[in-house]
């Protein structure tokens, strides 16, 4: 018989940011985002494991104390070097396959992840790497990434550029002649990436999610892609609250250097908003 691969998501979080200092452990319906976000991650069906990532800074303990009284798997590894905080954690965790899900993606839609993952197992003899971010199309903030411990492990080994250890993965999706890239578009047709934000960087980011969990998580704990777009359909003045920032991507810091990505993938200042 042969043995199933072994999927373990990891979620990378640290209580340090310059623009939102402990958004992970921020309170939400009463529980700590991160742990808000990991009970929708813990609900995909194609993941094996779920693992926290965290640093070996102090400021982290509380990360590790969560994931402790919630019986959550936790890993502590380099503070910014993200491809070995990773790479060491899908190693330690026995990992065939590592699934990278930022800590900043809180209204991540399982369904996303499963489809995801479900492509690459489907797939798994065409590519090297498979993400539904090269080209997005998604809401921002549904990131999957997935890839073998092999291709993770190579990456380690020969990535040299500070931005491609800060985030883990450009350079394999960045270099399409070394690696197969495979990518999952949102089925729908329709293209949200630069439009819509559900990630979490700003006060104003934080402002949206707060509210978007209060009226959505009372009736439906694990409400999905479809449900935030009702909300804000019905409500366009939640989808107001953060849309400054829509596009804003850590791509714009390295516009010039990524060679797959462009001034078109991202927002390089954010937008006032005219609600009138």
């Amino acid at each position: 018989m042969v043995k199933r691969d072994q999927i373990v998501i990891v979620v990378q979080a640290r209580m340090s940011s310059t623009r939102l200092p402990g958004k992970v452990l921020m309170p939400v319906v009463g529980k700590p985002l991160l742990l808000l976000m990991l009970e929708r991650v813990r609900s995909a069906v194609m993941a094996d494991r779920v693992v926290v990532a965290t640093t070996t800074e102090s400021e982290d303990d509380a990360i590790v104390g969560l994931c402790l009284e919630e019986e959550i798997d936790c890993f502590r590894g380099h503070p910014t070097d993200l491809l070995d905080r990773h790479y060491k954690a899908g190693r330690y965790f026995g990992a065939d396959l590592v699934v990278k899900i930022p800590s900043d993606c809180p209204l991540i839609d399982p369904d996303v992840i499963n489809r995801v993952l479900c492509h690459y197992v489907h797939h798994r003899n065409d590519y090297d790497f498979v993400s539904n971010l090269h080209p997005a199309t998604y809401p921002d903030g549904n990131d999957v990434e997935l890839m073998p411990m092999s291709v993770i492990e190579r990456a380690w080994r020969e990535a040299k550029q500070s931005y491609e250890r800060e985030h883990t993965t450009p350079y394999i999706w960045d270099n399409p002649q070394m690696f197969r890239v495979g990518n999952v578009e949102w089925e729908s047709g329709m293209n949200y990436s630069m439009s819509h934000r559900w990630t979490i960087d700003y006060p104003e980011d934080y402002e949206f999610i707060r509210t978007v969990y209060e009226h959505l998580y009372p009736v439906k704990p694990l409400f999905g892609l479809a449900d935030i777009l009702r909300l804000l359909t019905e409500r366009p003045d939640i989808a107001v609250i953060n849309r400054r920032y829509a596009g804003m991507n850590w791509y714009r810091r390295h516009i010039g250097q990524l060679k797959t990505i462009g001034r078109a993938q991202t927002r390089i200042q954010s937008t006032p908003v005219n609600i009138f």
